[in-house]
């Protein structure tokens, strides 16, 4: 058997291990089986070999699911990868996390996002690209905070600045350049209301832009869909979107992106 159980985050990390001696062949093998699936109370299914077919790790979303079902499941992948990312988690999901795995992991909460990052103590993520996030108001931190939790746990360094929208566009232009100079290879910006911000950012950088459209704004805006049919109309054409309040989905997306460029 080899030194180490747990499950590498991608392809390149079974064959550095099995290069080392680190690991057997025969354990090299089991790591990269794609049908490495655990069942969880006979409702879930964990996708534990997902990372290493992918390059996205399986994430547990939270909502609507029981607490139990919650736990057992972020458990079953902080032991085989280290860490596992549980989303759109409720307070009572969260105090059950706390209270049940806090003694055996590190549980860093996003109360914001809704989030919570359980690990192996001295598990550190790789930084293997850079993204940044920007939010236009402060009442879409929680999407970005999503976003960039997401891009996190895929191995990115993560720039944020938030209340950086057209009310103020004034305010864009600082941190804008500071992420350019940082050399992000994917921008996510998250805006409501009527969704303006991304295409202005878009046509200001040499990099893609992934548009976030939030449930944040009054009436015709219809809970986000303003904010997503401005996005989808941009005349920008270096911009992609994603669908209302999936900060995860841009942030996996943005970190997809750096890591093919580093």
């Amino acid at each position: 058997m080899g030194k180490n159980n747990e499950l590498p985050v991608g392809l390149k990390d079974v064959l550095k291990k099995l290069q080392r001696g680190e690991i057997t062949l025969e354990e090299a093998e089991r790591r990269l089986s794609a049908l490495n699936i655990r069942k969880i109370r006979d409702l879930a299914r964990i996708d534990l070999g997902r990372a290493c077919r992918t390059g996205v790790p399986e994430v547990v979303f939270a909502e609507g699911k029981d607490p139990e079902t919650v736990v057992g499941a972020a458990a079953a992948l902080a032991k085989a990868n280290g860490y596992a990312l549980i989303t759109r988690a409720n307070r009572t999901q969260i105090a059950r996390i706390r209270g049940e795995l806090g003694r055996v992991f590190e549980v860093e909460i996003n109360r914001p996002a809704r989030a919570v990052l359980i690990r192996r103590k001295g598990h550190v993520f790789p930084e293997e690209g850079k993204v940044g996030i920007l939010a236009a108001g402060t009442a879409d931190v929680p999407v970005a905070e999503e976003a960039a939790m997401a891009a996190r746990v895929m191995g990115c360094k993560v720039l944020k600045a938030y209340d950086v929208g057209v009310a103020g566009i004034h305010r864009l232009f600082e941190p804008l350049e500071h992420m350019v100079k940082e050399g992000v290879s994917a921008l996510v910006v998250v805006a409501g209301m009527e969704g303006t911000l991304p295409s202005i950012v878009s046509s200001l950088v040499d990099v893609p832009v992934i548009g976030v459209p939030t449930s944040i704004g009054y009436g015709v805006g219809v809970k986000g869909v303003g904010a997503l049919i401005t996005m989808l109309q941009s005349c920008s054409p270096k911009l992609a979107v994603v669908n209302i309040d999936n900060g995860f989905g841009a942030g996996v997306f943005a970190a997809a992106i750096a890591r093919r460029a580093r």
